[in-house]
Formats: C-alpha cells, structure tokens, sequence
C-alpha cells in the first residue's frame, strides 16, 4: 500500500514538474513588464491570427523563429514571455524552448493566453 502511494505521488510531482516547467506570468504583471520596456513577448497563434490582433509589443514566431536570435535582446537574463491561445494551449512551448535553448534564463509563459488578455480587457495590436 505504501508503494502504491509513493509511485502515485511520485507520477504527479513529475506530471506537476514538467508542467510547470516555465513559471507562468499574470497578465497584470505581464502589462507592466510591457509598459516597463522590460519583456520581449512571443505571439506562437500563427500567422493570420497574429495580423488580426496580439498583444502589444509581441512578435509573432511564425515569421520570427528561422531567426529568432535576431528578435531577442542580447541579454540572456531578460524577460521572454511566449503566449498562445489560452490555458488549454500548448504551443508557446515551441518559443519558449526555442528561447531557452538560445540561452535565454528567465522565460515565463503567458498561460491566460491571447483570450485571457483579451477578457481582461487588455488592447491588442494589429499588424499592419
């Protein structure tokens, strides 16, 4: 019975570790790290959903990732925030691994995502 209970807590600290793998940021926090000059954001939406509205600042990993290095600000300790589409997406990893294999040491992830911003009443930008 014990080691039923230790593999069971073990299997969800491993499930709780790698979900968690990038700390989360609140858009709150988000909007003054933006206002504050101090966080370089990446749009993984796509595209098309891109053009049509993303968070002020951000830069949309389709076009950006073949050079990424190239979009990130020279010091690996700044603030790399990667979003999707809300909480049930996942595809800001592929930016925030990108940035993290990049050296990047402080890369948070946006879980509230494009519609968190949005239902907070948040501005988005259109690309032009």
């Amino acid at each position: 019975m014990i080691k039923k209970l230790l593999t069971i807590a073990a299997s969800l600290f491993a499930i709780t570790a790698f979900a968690g793998e990038y700390p989360d940021i609140s858009v709150a926090e988000l909007k003054k790290a933006i206002a504050d000059k101090k966080a370089v954001v990446i749009d993984v939406n796509g595209a098309s959903s891109y053009k049509a509205g993303h968070i002020p600042s951000a830069i949309d990993f389709t076009t950006a990732k073949a050079d990424l290095a190239k979009a990130l600000p020279a010091d690996k300790e700044a603030l790399v925030v990667a979003y999707c589409g809300g909480p049930a997406c996942n595809a800001y990893s592929a930016a925030a691994d990108a940035a993290k294999k990049l050296g990047y040491k402080n890369v948070k992830h946006l879980s509230a995502g494009i519609s968190g911003w949005k239902s907070a009443g948040e501005k988005t930008e259109a690309a032009k």
